[in-house]
């Protein structure tokens, strides 16, 4: 077994909670309430931006000019390419410029990002990797599974083709594949840490999903 199937076996309760999550099962109805919808596109673009550095500091730390390039792509795809994406997200759901850049980090979305960017400095290059897979691979799966079920002229049909969509689906077996060479070269307390990172950060993307579900903002 890989060491990405075995995180994904590890995982697969937590995935299936993720997968059923009240965000995700009205998003695939196309029910999901638009200020929910704006809720979380404000802070994926947020989190988009740390996401993008941490993937950047994987870079750097890569043992190999080809995953160099591998997540400095990957970085430039999450900073520049998504947050296009999410503009036109916001355009279409009557997010302003204005109020985007008024809005704050949630709670769970300083959480997240400062998770990745502290995995990413402080851990080596494996968990490094293993702490920004869930974004990745969940995602993927997300798309997979709310493709096959979603409800006809679904208003959220442009970002279910997104996570859905083959050039997606290709990066993240890339990103999959470069996890299981370096895992596979790793100590044993390296591919623990590995384990600790992926599970963690999968924790977070239910925490994400969740906060922009409850419209979460700071309590004090």
């Amino acid at each position: 077994m890989s060491f990405t199937a075995e995180i994904w076996k590890k995982n697969a309760a937590l995935f299936e909670t993720i997968r059923t999550m009240p965000f995700n099962q009205e998003l695939a109805d196309g029910t999901l309430s638009q200020e929910r919808f704006r809720h979380y596109m404000i802070q994926d673009a947020h989190y988009l931006v740390a996401f993008g550095r941490a993937l950047a500091v994987a870079a750097a730390k890569a043992d190999n000019a080809d995953e160099v390039v591998q997540f400095a792509s990957a970085a430039h795809g999450a900073v520049v390419v998504e947050r296009s994406l999410h503009e036109d997200f916001m355009e279409q759901f009557g997010v302003s410029a204005e109020t985007f850049a008024a809005t704050p980090l949630s709670p769970a979305t300083h959480h997240y990002s400062s998770f990745l960017l502290a995995n990413a400095w402080s851990k080596s290059y494996p968990v490094a990797l293993a702490g920004l897979l869930p974004c990745f691979w969940i995602y993927a799966e997300v798309g997979r599974d709310i493709i096959g079920r979603a409800a006809k002229n679904n208003p959220y049909d442009s970002w279910i083709a997104t996570y859905a969509g083959d050039e997606f689906h290709t990066l993240v077996r890339e990103v999959i594949a470069t996890v299981d060479r370096v895992a596979a070269v790793a100590s044993e307390e390296t591919r623990e840490e590995m384990h600790i990172a992926y599970t963690h950060a999968a924790k977070l993307e239910w925490i994400f999903w969740d906060s922009a579900y409850r419209l979460e903002q700071w309590p004090v």
